[in-house]
């Protein structure tokens, strides 16, 4: 079995903890929305010069012509940009140590929507843990 998207998933938890530690300081005395366009402004530029490297520039108006893959990247854009939106906006009234936590309840929302509606099954086990991660964010969330 390839382990990458291990590898690839931890590098994106690292990451994403940065992202509420930098966020979190560089929040105190700013608009948390404002904050949020400069962010993405970087970000949007860090990933096209990532494109540019690997040479996959061509690759973007044969997306842009596949309607509905197109429409689901806008759609997952805009559910990025409102996560990101409210998720700077709780880091900016609240703790780390909590909003953290909660925001990972996105786990269970995603599990759930991944079996309504792309049809995955998860065992047992993977069903325990979600339930575990979801019992956790009501005890950060009620802490």
């Amino acid at each position: 079995m390839n382990a990458l998207w291990f590898v690839f998933a931890m590098l994106s938890a690292v990451f994403a903890a940065l992202v509420a530690i930098f966020g979190k300081i560089g929040l105190k005395s700013v608009d948390a929305n404002t904050a949020t366009a400069i962010r993405s402004i970087i970000m949007a530029a860090f990933l096209f010069l990532v494109v540019v490297f690997q040479g996959k520039l061509s690759k973007i108006p044969e997306i842009i012509s596949d309607k509905k893959t197109f429409s689901f990247i806008v759609f997952s854009g805009l559910a990025g940009a409102l996560s990101w939106l409210f998720y700077f906006l709780a880091l900016k009234y609240g703790k780390v140590s909590q909003v953290a936590p909660i925001d990972k309840f996105s786990v269970v929302l995603a599990t759930i929507l991944a079996v309504m509606f792309l049809g995955e099954k998860i065992s047992k086990m993977n069903g325990f843990g979600v339930a575990l991660i979801a019992v956790g964010a009501i005890i950060v969330a009620l802490s």
